[in-house]
């Protein structure tokens, strides 16, 4: 399986500008430049699209991972907070940070914490990003009585 990304850009490092798109068309000519990136603009830059990517990642992992223990989430909720710093001459993603915000029904806190780590370490965006992942877990534990132990 292969997925498509592009960009395009236009003049230099700090005047110029540029588009993103996606090969799906889900984004397409999404503007982007030096003050998105650095200076809080109001266009999309790759950490932020990074972020969107790892949260995405990390949900589906941990979905999936849940059905395998006989659970199903009620919600995932996930924002990834990525931290892009000056190191030497250049820039480097130094952290993603995952913030989780859970609704499972009949699963118990350190059962949960379990599959949640092991997920967001498996995540294949985690997998690729060479940063410091942590994860931050809001977890409501659900109980019902037709919930069943696992």
């Amino acid at each position: 399986m292969q997925r498509k990304g592009s960009a395009h850009w236009q003049g230099n490092l700090q005047n110029g500008s540029g588009e993103l798109s996606t090969e799906s068309g889900a984004l397409k000519n999404l503007p982007y430049s030096f003050s998105d990136r650095f200076e809080n603009g109001m266009g999309t830059n790759p950490e932020e699209l990074i972020g969107a990517a790892h949260s995405g990642c990390f949900a589906m992992a941990l979905s999936g991972a849940l059905a395998k223990k006989g659970f199903n989430a009620e919600s995932l909720d996930v924002s990834a907070t990525v931290t892009l710093e000056k190191s030497g001459d250049g820039f480097v993603i130094q952290s993603s940070k995952l913030k989780l915000r859970a609704l499972v029904p009949g699963i118990d806190r350190k059962l949960f914490e379990t599959i949640a780590q092991d997920a967001k370490v498996n995540c294949p965006v985690s997998k690729v990003l060479k940063a410091e992942i942590s994860l931050e877990i809001d977890f409501h534990e659900l109980r019902s009585p037709s919930a069943t132990a696992h």
